[in-house]
């Protein structure tokens, strides 16, 4: 029949008509797969590969481009400019290490200030007075024992050399009507007066009428505002002296 169509040969590709031409369906038809020469993509390593070694390159550029630049010598002016700033610069530093210098001298003398005001030339419990430190005894004893006493304290039974530290000895003893034995006595010779540190006797404030030796009376005390001989086994007060400690500063 003239409608029919024509039988297809088994084998023979398909025709279709597309736009008046006409167009095989193997035409139309995608590949299975890819031909094996087409190539495939393996993701962006290759591109930062090729970044990295591009960075690579400057840097070695950069560095001898520093290089190089190092090595040209300077111009006569340029060094003449440095010659002409070095002692402006060690001038500087100089005048720095100065103002530091005063700075740490200034704190030194602040220092030296507190402690001064935090110095004690006598130990505690013992009195300063022009130059001597006096210890005023709480106990009673004998003149040899307090002789003793105060030798064990690195001082001595007190020796009075002027009127200044007489008074004084009689201001601060707060057992002002107590008897108090100082170092002085006649053991080695009778009416031959001598202090402990073998000094003879200059000036005295002996009382009215004294030394009488009543009694083998070898012993000098210190009562109210005058002295006294006593027998040495009489149990008195006494005062330690010794010299005073400077405070040192730093």
């Amino acid at each position: 029949m003239a409608g029919d169509h024509e039988p297809r040969v088994p084998g023979s590709p398909e025709e279709d008509t597309l736009g008046g031409q006409r167009v095989t369906r193997e035409d139309t038809e995608v590949p299975a797969r890819w031909p094996r020469s087409f190539p495939v993509s393996r993701g962006p390593w290759p591109l930062l590969l090729l970044l990295f070694l591009s960075l690579a390159i400057c840097f070695l550029l950069l560095v001898t481009t520093l290089v190089q630049v190092s090595r040209i010598p300077k111009s006569p002016a340029a060094e003449a400019q440095d010659r002409q700033e070095s002692p402006s610069l060690g001038s500087a530093s100089q005048e720095q290490v100065q103002s530091g210098l005063e700075q740490i001298r200034q704190q030194l003398g602040q220092i030296n200030a507190s402690l001064a005001r935090l110095c004690r030339p006598c130990p505690w419990n013992w009195e300063p007075f022009q130059g001597s430190c006096y210890l005023f005894s709480r106990t009673l004893g004998v003149w040899e024992a307090s002789v003793s006493s105060c030798r064990d304290l690195g001082a001595h039974l007190v020796i009075i050399n002027s009127l200044a530290e007489q008074r004084f000895l009689r201001y601060w003893d707060v057992r002002k009507d107590q008897r108090t034995w100082i170092g002085l006595s006649d053991h080695f010779r009778e009416g031959s007066w001598q202090w402990v540190d073998g000094a003879p006797l200059q000036l005295s404030f002996w009382q009215d009428g004294e030394p009488n030796n009543d009694g083998d009376e070898d012993c000098v005390e210190l009562f109210q505002d005058t002295w006294n001989d006593n027998v040495c086994t009489a149990q008195n007060f006494w005062i330690c002296e010794q010299p005073v400690v400077p405070c040192t500063g730093l």
